[in-house]
């Protein structure tokens, strides 16, 4: 590597740099900027290449956030952004933390969605690696370069649906680059320790294919087989060369996701952040909801819009939480409605997945219901007489949640529990000022996607916003932390309660379901920890010797953007 931590007499920390000049402030891990003093411009040869003026990373901040409010359209503050992680990631996640709840919006969703969408376009420079299928024969030469040496969290993304805008092809890059930058964000795993990829198998969008300045492969996507054997082909090199790598999948299609994840679940320590990721936040915002309802989590009706690999994996981590609330896998399976395109899951439906099986719903009990058509049982009929007290939206279908059914809802239930969680804004499956509305202001509510504020007891109040970087990235760090193998349910379930735990609905049911994102990283250690403890006691850690105090060992690892004192490298 071209930089070395050590310490000082004092034991204080600095690096020691093998680089000078325009290849040291090229170097966006390593780049100050005019933050460089005067003794380390004198010892790298900078002189003359940067203003005379010596910047505090204070004043550098300040600079860079006049400049990022400056942007007229989140778009441009998201290629500011961008531009800023490439050419300084100190200065970038120094901006980003302080100002977390402005820049995360655009760092990642909504903005990332538009970020990916126009890629091809805003491309400038490389980050991360995309492995193309035409390249599959040369994934170890690809992964062998010295600059990944450090890497201990990839996230890895096939770009075929990308939040709620389907097939971005090779702009899917956007995803995990986004999701990686807030595993140091939000939880300091260093910016080094990342790796984004983008395995690029074709699209079948056509109007990327006819974008004369598209980057990707111009192919349709590569199916069956073929597929299978590339993704094994990239995992056996990522085991090769990280074997302590934590590999998270992002965005896959439905029909990809699951199998992926069952076939490398336990060959090494991968989870699927789409299905456990947005289920532990979900199910870490629901506990808090149900105790600020004043009612029993095992009591609760539970309808799920949407039944692909998101949905199922909230309603699986659901019955885990109901199940220590007393009722066994079935009896809590029943309380659940889960509705695809095709209707209510039930039996005799063909086409039923096999993560879906838990949760279809016998004939037996719908045949009382009063249905308008009986052969396909829709949303508001499923409201009307299963009278839900918690409606779920994962299926990307703007305004589904309509003011006759959430108006029937609220008649059986006091406290409304509404999760519309599908990204981006424009995917809503209803807006907070209009659930407000329809439910007297009774209704607890979660989004996907950022809101403005919203009036309560006429008050301003924030929309709790459940996002998934309330848990990836503490998980993440737990896991790294004690080098675990595997992940496991028990490990979401901590980090779930860990979430909740955290909640102010814990200490007055009128407040907000989750901390405000200035507490972000506390959070984050809170559910290393636990999740950490976890791999410990489950025998799935690889450290040879557990810390005395596992906290301050994991907290002492967290990344803080402050630059460190520079000392030439002696040959």
């Amino acid at each position: 590597m071209n930089y070395k931590i050590c310490l000082d007499d004092h034991h204080l920390p600095y690096l020691e740099i093998a680089l000078s000049d325009y290849v040291l402030i090229s170097n966006p891990l390593l780049n100050k900027g005019m933050a460089f003093s005067d003794q380390e411009r004198h010892d790298f040869n900078l002189f003359g290449l940067l203003p005379p003026h010596v910047s505090t990373i204070d004043e550098q901040r300040a600079r860079s956030y006049e400049a990022f409010k400056s942007k007229k359209t989140d778009i441009e503050k998201y290629l500011y952004l961008r531009e800023l992680q490439d050419s300084n990631e100190t200065l970038f996640y120094n901006l980003v933390c302080h100002y977390i709840a402005e820049t995360m919006p655009i760092v990642y969703t909504p903005t990332v969605g538009l970020g990916c969408q126009q890629l091809s376009h805003i491309y400038r420079r490389p980050r991360g690696v995309y492995i193309a299928y035409p390249y599959r024969e040369h994934i170890d030469r690809i992964l062998a370069h010295h600059r990944f040496d450090n890497v201990k969290t990839i996230v890895v993304s096939d770009g075929e649906r990308i939040l709620g805008l389907g097939d971005q092809g090779a702009g899917g890059m956007g995803i995990p680059i986004g999701k990686l930058a807030l595993y140091t964000a939000c939880a300091g795993i260093h910016p080094s320790a990342t790796l984004p990829i983008l395995l690029d198998t074709g699209t079948d969008n056509t109007d990327l294919v006819k974008d004369p300045l598209y980057i990707g492969w111009r192919h349709p996507r590569v199916r069956g087989k073929s597929y299978d054997h590339f993704i094994d082909l990239f995992v056996t090199a990522v085991k090769k060369r990280f074997p302590h790598v934590l590999l998270q999948w992002e965005d896959f299609a439905q029909q990809n996701a699951n199998p992926i994840l069952a076939r490398y679940h336990d060959q090494l320590c991968t989870f699927n952040d789409d299905i456990q990721g947005t289920a532990a936040v979900t199910v870490g915002a629901l506990l808090s909801a149900v105790q600020a309802s004043k009612s029993r989590l095992r009591d609760q009706r539970i309808v799920v819009v949407g039944a692909g690999s998101a949905g199922c994996g909230i309603s699986s981590l659901l019955v885990k939480a109901i199940m220590e609330d007393g009722l066994s896998a079935a009896e809590a399976c029943k309380n659940f409605f889960l509705i695809d395109r095709n209707g209510l899951l039930i039996e005799g439906m063909s086409n039923i997945l096999s993560f879906q099986k838990s949760f279809v719903q016998s004939r037996a009990a719908t045949t009382t219901w009063k249905l308008n058509n009986a052969n396909k049982i829709l949303l508001e009929d499923v409201v009307h007489n299963a009278k839900p007290t918690i409606l779920i939206g994962v299926c990307g279908q703007p305004h589904i949640f309509t003011q006759d059914i959430i108006v029937e809802m609220a008649k059986h239930t006091t406290r409304p529990i509404i999760f519309p969680l599908s990204n981006p804004s424009s995917r809503c499956e209803a807006i907070p000022t209009d659930l407000m509305h329809w439910t007297n202001e009774q209704a607890i509510i979660g989004t996907g996607s950022p809101f403005g504020e919203i009036v309560k007891n006429k008050h301003p109040f924030r929309v709790d916003q459940v996002n998934n970087s309330y848990i990836f990235p503490g998980l993440g760090l737990g896991l790294v932390a004690v080098q675990a193998k595997r992940v496991t349910d028990e490990m979401f379930m901590a980090a779930a309660k860990a979430l909740a735990n955290n909640s102010p609905a814990k200490v007055d049911p009128d407040a907000n379901l989750l901390p405000p994102l200035t507490s972000i990283r506390d959070v984050s250690l809170d559910i290393a920890v636990a999740v950490a403890e976890i791999a410990l006691a489950s025998g799935l850690s690889d450290l040879e010797t557990p810390p005395v105090s596992l906290r301050q060992y994991i907290k002492k690892m967290m990344f803080v953007p402050e630059y460190l004192p520079y000392k030439k490298r002696q040959k």
